[in-house]
């Protein structure tokens, strides 16, 4: 039997309308995605899947949609880190289904260092799904090639989020972070949910209702990961912000790299393509194979959030 097709295989495909949580230890709604670890916080082993609002596992690298309706300045954003946390976690784009997990050093959980006067990532960080900055193709803007990741994403508004949260953000404006001469592109967005997102349309919002931002998040990521023995990073653009419309410009150019990545018409090198809901891509799999590829994972303690 094959996967049911949510009607996702287009770009402005909204995600499934969320249902009342089920009972059960730490259930929330989260805009119609649940999670599910596997193991246990801060152990290598440790993986957080993801279930759409039917209760079956997706990826949220490839089936949340990267756009939440055909607004033009609204998009789904995955939440890896929240603000005030030094778990370093990401989207496993190597992995089937691409849980999310915590990066390793040397085989241990890898975490950033507080960079004065800060304690850990000073937004909630995070990712755009359906987005992928190809390391084959040289971005003209920066003279340097993709990261082959997702895009990400610093989210500003007021409240700290959890892991796994999937939310709905207004892109305000970019950043060129050139990591081991990789372009490592930051977006800057609100959550549409803050209460103070009306005020917030484009890059010189930030600069003028939260003065200091911007500059803080520059020293963020020229230092980080200066603690480790590594020189600091440095930027394209003289470390200039880009604003909302060149941000949207990046976004639609990332989607068209992942687009080309799930059809199998570039070299995806070893990101894994696994999807449920793409009813076109040769990578698409049952609900019975995610199921087995989840069951898969050891997990010596699981709780469920749905």
């Amino acid at each position: 039997m094959r996967a049911r097709c949510c009607g996702c295989c287009g770009p402005g495909a909204p995600p499934p309308a969320p249902r009342a949580p089920r009972s059960g230890p730490r259930a929330r709604a989260m805009a119609g995605y649940g999670t599910e670890e596997r193991g246990r916080p801060g152990e290598p082993g440790y993986r957080l899947f993801f279930k759409d609002a039917a209760g079956q596992y997706v990826s949220p690298f490839h089936d949340i949609p990267l756009k939440v309706d055909s607004t033009e300045n609204l998009f789904n954003m995955v939440v890896e880190v929240p603000r005030w946390t030094n778990a370093k976690m990401e989207i496993a784009t190597e992995e089937p289904l691409n849980p999310i997990k915590q990066d390793l050093k040397d085989g241990k959980p890898r975490f950033v260092a507080n960079i004065f006067p800060h304690k850990g990532y000073i937004w909630n960080y995070g990712a755009l799904p359906q987005t992928w900055e190809d390391p084959h193709r040289k971005e003209k803007s920066t003279d340097c090639c993709g990261d082959n990741d997702p895009i990400d994403v610093c989210e500003i508004g007021s409240k700290v989020l959890s892991r796994g949260e999937v939310i709905r953000v207004k892109i305000l404006g970019i950043l060129a972070l050139i990591d081991q001469s990789e372009t490592d592109w930051k977006l800057i967005a609100i959550n549409v949910n803050d209460p103070e997102a009306s005020k917030f349309h484009d890059i010189d919002d930030v600069k003028k209702y939260k003065p200091g931002y911007l500059e803080a998040t520059l020293n963020w990521f020229r230092f980080y990961k200066v603690p480790e023995g590594k020189p600091e990073n440095r930027f394209a653009f003289n470390g200039e912000f880009k604003d909302k419309a060149f941000a949207l410009g990046v976004i639609k150019s990332t989607h068209e790299c992942w687009r080309a990545l799930l059809m199998k018409t570039c070299d995806g090198g070893a990101i894994n393509c696994t999807n449920v809901q793409l009813c076109d891509s040769p990578f698409r799999c049952t609900q019975e194979e995610a199921r087995s590829l989840v069951e898969s994972v050891r997990m010596p303690e699981a709780s469920m959030v749905l």
